[in-house]
């Protein structure tokens, strides 16, 4: 018997028992949407979390200052003002991996346009940033490093900042009050959307350091700044950058050997290395929970096609006994078990995009349907009709004619 005429007559022996066929599916149908919709949310998940890291910008390293003891207790990093401007001039200067370093002095503030007020994270800093942040300008002009030295009343807005603020306004050329400190508006920022740890970055206003120092936060001790962030050249310079930033820090600060650092370097790169793996093995659990339906779909076929070859007896027999050879029985009910597999497998995928969309739209998560998984639930759900399909169409096919034929 060739396959073409074995396919016609599994499909329709398929078709005469709609009900039992369709139902048999159901269990294919759920396991494959469901490995679909759940490999697409572990998908979409490692594509936001690279997002929102990168969004930070590429090969950077974070320096925040030391440890502080109170008590007889420690507590964390940045507790204890350790960092100055001149550390960050030292490392652009004498750390030849490093291309940028900017200071960071921060802090919130209620900001004054107006009748409109709005509280938000005030950061001072140098040019430098928007370049290691990789951030640029919607409108207007960056402060520049005259700002800096002359400690300029300057600001750049974020878009959240200029959307309470000025709502449909031009806000360049306008003067806003941070403190009752009279600032004029420069630039607006392009949007940057939220970090990875949730924070609206769009929701800040960036001044000249100097600014930030002597006119709104003041220091511990002068040039004092609470984070510094440096770009490494590449990124296969960042450990090298790392070390050498480590290095010129412990000698800056007279750091004994054997001493802990008073500071913390933290590598980003690291950071979205480790939220990508711990992402990743999110989607494979979740794929291999979903997996599980597919398996009981699988169980189901075989008890149905185990009470299909029974109910088929003296079909088998006659069939048997006008010439069909046991491996001719052998494919026929082979090929019924993988045809509930593939039509189920391929409603399955409709069924997963649809969900996957639906987790999206309600949820408001970011999924992203790949086509591995969609190849992966379609070749499972394939492989379970073979497997569990292969007992039933071996029993058949071991059936002896006579016996078949007196079964009633």
């Amino acid at each position: 018997m060739n396959t073409i005429a074995t396919i016609k007559i599994a499909v329709n022996a398929l078709s005469i028992n709609k009900m039992r066929s369709g139902l048999t599916m159901l269990g294919i149908i759920i396991g494959v949407a469901a490995v679909i919709a759940m490999l697409s949310v572990g998908s979409g998940a490692r594509t936001q979390i690279s997002k929102e890291i990168s969004s930070l910008g590429s090969n950077l390293l974070m320096v925040w200052p030391g440890t502080a003891t109170s008590g007889g207790l420690r507590v964390g990093f940045g507790t204890m003002p350790t960092l100055t401007s001149d550390d960050a001039r030292a490392m652009a200067q004498e750390a030849p991996d490093v291309a940028f370093v900017a200071p960071v002095l921060n802090g919130t503030a209620q900001v004054v346009y107006g009748n409109q007020n709005w509280s938000t994270i005030i950061t001072g800093t140098t040019p430098d940033f928007f370049e290691l942040r990789e951030w640029p300008l919607e409108s207007g002009r960056a402060f520049i490093q005259r700002d800096v030295d002359g400690a300029t009343k300057v600001a750049l807005l974020g878009q959240t900042v200029v959307e309470n603020l000025f709502g449909h306004e031009d806000p360049l050329g306008k003067v806003i009050r941070i403190k009752k400190i009279p600032f004029k508006v420069v630039g607006v920022l392009a949007r940057k959307g939220q970090s990875p740890i949730g924070q609206d970055q769009d929701d800040s206003i960036y001044i000249p350091l100097t600014t930030a120092q002597k006119r709104l936060f003041g220091t511990t001790f002068p040039g004092m700044v609470r984070m510094i962030i440096a770009k490494a050249k590449t990124q296969e310079a960042i450990q090298n950058a790392e070390k050498q930033i480590t290095e010129l820090l412990r000698q800056r600060h007279h750091i004994m050997p054997g001493r802990e650092d008073d500071f913390s370097v933290r590598n980003l790169t690291e950071m979205l290395a480790t939220a990508e793996q711990a992402a990743k093995i999110m989607s494979i659990l979740l794929g291999s929970i979903a997996s599980v339906s597919l398996i009981v779909g699988g169980i189901g076929i075989m008890n149905i096609m185990l009470v299909s070859v029974t109910e088929r007896t003296r079909e088998i027999g006659i069939r048997m006994a006008v010439g069909a050879k046991p491996k001719d029985m052998l494919m026929q009910f082979l090929v019924e078990a993988v045809v509930l597999a593939i039509i189920g497998g391929s409603a399955g995928i409709i069924v997963g995009a649809i969900g996957s969309w639906l987790i999206s739209y309600f949820a408001g998560w970011e999924v992203s349907i790949s086509l591995f998984a969609i190849m992966l639930a379609f070749g499972f759900s394939a492989f379970v009709g073979i497997f569990f399909g292969f007992y039933p169409a071996r029993k058949a096919s071991r059936l002896a004619p006579v016996e078949c034929l007196r079964y009633e």
